[in-house]
C-alpha cells in the first residue's frame, strides 16, 4: 500500500490544498475575524474614541482657552485704558490742586505784604508825628527863647509864653498843611 500510496500522494500537487485543509482555514479564519470582531475591534474602536475625544476635546479647550484670553485681553485693555483715564485725572487734579496752593499762598503773600506796607506806613507815621510833637516843643523853646533875646526881656508870664509857642505852632501846621496839599511836603 504505500506504493500506492506514493502513485497517489505523486499526482497530487503540494501547492494546491485538499478540502479538509480549506474548510479548516475557513473555520480558522471565521473564529479569528469573530474574536477579532468580538474583543479586538471594540478595544481599537474605543481606543480610536478616546483619542478622537481627547483631540476634539483638546481643539475645543484649546478654543474655549483662547476665547478666555482673548476676554482677560480685552479686560485688560479696557482697565488699562481706565487706568490711564484715572491717572490722567489724577494728574490734572493735582496740577488743579497746585495751581490753587499757587493761588492760595500768592494771594496770602500779597495779603502779608499789604499788612506789613500798612504796619510799617503807620509805625513811619506814628514816628513821624512823634517827632514833630518833639520838633515843635523844641521850635516852641527855641522860638521863647530867641525872642527873648531879640525883645531883650525875660518873658516870664507863661500865659504869654504859651500864647507864642501857640501861634508859632499854628503857623507851622498851617504851612504843613499847605505844602501836603500840593503834594510838595517835605518829610520831616
Amino acid at each position: 500500500m504505500s506504493a500506492v500510496r506514493l502513485a497517489v500522494d505523486e499526482n497530487v500537487n503540494p501547492l494546491v490544498p485538499t478540502w479538509a485543509e480549506i474548510i479548516l482555514v475557513v473555520v480558522i479564519f471565521a473564529v479569528l475575524v469573530y474574536i477579532f470582531a468580538k474583543f479586538i475591534s471594540p478595544m481599537f474602536e474605543k481606543a480610536f474614541s478616546e483619542r478622537r475625544d481627547a483631540i476634539e476635546g483638546g481643539i475645543a479647550r484649546a478654543e474655549a482657552a483662547q476665547l478666555e484670553a482673548a476676554r482677560t485681553l480685552e479686560q485688560y485693555q479696557h482697565q488699562l485704558a481706565e487706568a490711564r483715564g484715572e491717572a490722567a485725572q489724577i494728574r490734572e487734579n493735582a496740577r488743579a490742586e497746585a495751581q490753587r496752593i499757587v493761588e492760595e499762598l500768592r494771594s496770602q503773600a500779597q495779603e502779608e505784604s499789604a499788612r506789613i506796607v500798612a504796619r510799617g506806613e503807620e509805625q513811619l507815621a506814628n514816628q513821624r508825628g512823634q517827632i514833630v510833637r518833639e520838633l515843635r516843643g523844641e521850635i516852641g523853646t527855641l522860638a521863647v527863647e530867641l525872642s527873648e533875646k531879640i525883645v531883650g526881656q525875660r518873658l516870664a508870664d507863661d500865659a504869654q509864653v504859651r500864647a507864642t509857642v501857640d501861634a508859632f505852632i499854628a503857623g507851622l501846621d498851617a504851612s504843613d498843611s499847605r505844602s501836603s496839599a500840593s503834594g510838595t511836603g517835605a518829610s520831616v
